[in-house]
């Protein structure tokens, strides 16, 4: 019974090591760095051929320009965003009244 206990902890430590070891197996903050998507670009918009009928633009998706600063660049010792940011702003605190 005893060999039994002790070969089922042995298992259980084992276990835990191995699903705990996979954050180091592809570093630490493998997150930061280069994405392939980052290397992504736009194509220029599709164009008819001579003849054919025009495309039906009523129904195009337009996206809106981005008028917010870029994010501040990551090196790789920066630590991942496991956990997305908030989205509250906290309110200041009010002045004390006399």
């Amino acid at each position: 019974m005893r060999k039994f206990r002790a070969a089922v902890l042995c298992l259980a430590g084992l276990s835990l090591l191995l699903v705990g070891g996979c954050k180091t197996l592809r570093g630490a903050n493998a997150c930061n760095k280069r994405q392939p998507y980052q290397s992504a670009y736009s194509v220029a918009p599709l164009t008819m051929p001579a003849g054919a009928s025009p495309l039906d633009t009523a129904t195009v998706l337009k996206l809106p320009a981005l008028r917010e600063p870029a994010p501040p660049a990551r090196t790789t010792r920066d630590p991942c965003l496991d956990v997305a940011p908030s989205f509250k702003v906290a309110k200041p605190a009010p002045a004390p009244q006399a």
